[in-house]
């Protein structure tokens, strides 16, 4: 398991804005192959779908269809909802990257929020039931927590 934040995610999160508002309405991107050696770097891979509430669509800077939060407990704050895409390519899911509400073109930054982690059935920073995605397809991300360490 290898989750990466980004320059401006671990700002945030050392700063006032917190985890559950940093991507308050934002979206996940699932890609193939492996995910890049920082948050920060360029996207890798093809896009095999993008992760929104009820699959809506989403468009950048409006809060319509993107991904909500429960109340943070315990030091963790899980998913909202239903989240889940249809499948625009096909191919393996390899890694994701949690993205803002914001306009993000995907390429070299530091000053938008990312948090990437890797794919795969189990043992995973994102387990899904089935990686393989087809065009069309639905998946649905069943849990997703993001829990701050004690430590």
């Amino acid at each position: 398991m290898t989750l990466r934040l980004s320059t401006a995610l671990r700002n945030n999160l050392a700063g006032t804005t917190g985890f559950a508002a940093t991507f308050a309405n934002g979206i996940i991107e699932i890609r193939t192959g492996t995910q890049p050696t920082t948050a920060d770097a360029a996207v890798t891979g093809t896009l095999l779908g993008t992760v929104t509430l009820n699959s809506g669509a989403f468009t950048p800077g409006t809060a319509t269809n993107g991904l909500t939060f429960a109340a943070a407990s315990g030091g963790a704050v899980s998913k909202s909802g239903v989240w889940s895409m249809n499948g625009v390519a096909a191919g393996t899911a390899g890694w994701f990257r949690l993205k803002a509400n914001a306009l993000d073109d995907d390429s070299l930054s530091t000053t938008l929020p990312r948090l990437d982690g890797s794919i795969a059935v189990s043992g995973a920073d994102l387990n899904l039931s089935n990686i393989s995605i087809a065009i069309g397809a639905p998946t649905t991300i069943d849990s997703f927590t993001y829990t701050q360490p004690a430590n």
